[in-house]
């Protein structure tokens, strides 16, 4: 017999990912997974679901959830820490969501210092409803709603939320990874191993926000949607850890 050198983690259920081809919250579901159950905390976590592709994130991590109101998922989250400060509370929301018609709760949220984790994942579109022009849509991007490219004379310029978030004192921690390559998959799972580790030790809000692709959207192969985010995407928003406890003692 050989020695296992791989298993599927228990972080994740038995239900197949059914995301389209090249889509990427498989691998951040994977590496969320892995982490929740590394810290040994799956019994002791709850996720909260945004609608949008995000939400079907309940189908395959392997933790209770709770549904939340399109945006609302931070309020929803804030009165679960609240009410059960053992446990370990997370969101996991599209761009769609968080920035745009919930850009409200997470600003709030995070200017309370709520002591809950955000996974943040950024394609710069609409993906479940059709492709429209998102908050994090670039300059010149075609989506269904901006045919001809986004235009900043009318629809102003793309927001780099976790910056945002950055800059608020309530957020402990920061960060913004990708997942388009080998070795950018393992520093976007330090990255949420550490915003974990810092929600458990109750310093304040956390969140990593993922860049990640929508081949459907964009009308793109897998392979070229991936080289479409790092020749466009990664130039326009900053990655690396934005804001660490550390920086709050400086």
């Amino acid at each position: 017999m050989g020695e296992t050198i791989f298993s599927k983690t228990k972080g994740l259920t038995n239900t197949p990912f059914h995301y389209c081809p090249g889509c990427t919250h498989g691998i951040i579901h994977r590496i969320l997974a892995e982490v929740l159950e590394e810290l040994a905390i799956l019994q002791d976590t709850i996720g909260v679901a945004p609608v949008g592709c995000a939400g079907f994130i309940e189908k395959y991590i392997n933790v209770d959830f709770q549904g939340g109101a399109h945006g609302r998922a931070p309020a929803v989250a804030t009165g679960i820490k609240r009410a059960l400060p053992d446990k370990v509370v997370f969101t996991y929301q599209g761009d769609g969501d968080m920035a745009s018609i919930g850009t409200a709760e997470a600003i709030h949220a995070a200017a309370r210092g709520e002591k809950f984790t955000t996974i943040f994942v950024n394609n710069g579109i609409y993906g479940m409803t059709g492709g429209q022009m998102a908050p994090t849509s670039l300059i010149g991007q075609k989506t269904s709603t901006s045919p001809y490219g986004r235009d900043s004379s009318q629809s102003g310029y793309p927001l780099d939320f976790p910056l945002l978030i950055s800059q608020i004192p309530g957020a402990a921690y920061v960060a913004s990874v990708s997942v388009d390559t080998p070795q950018n998959v393992i520093k976007a799972k330090k990255a949420i191993k550490k915003a974990f580790e810092i929600q458990m030790k109750g310093i304040g809000f956390t969140m990593v926000s993922v860049l990640s692709t929508c081949p459907t959207n964009w009308g793109m192969s897998p392979i070229q949607s991936i080289k479409w985010l790092q020749e466009n995407m990664k130039n326009y928003y900053k990655l690396g850890e934005l804001k660490t406890p550390e920086m709050l003692n400086q």
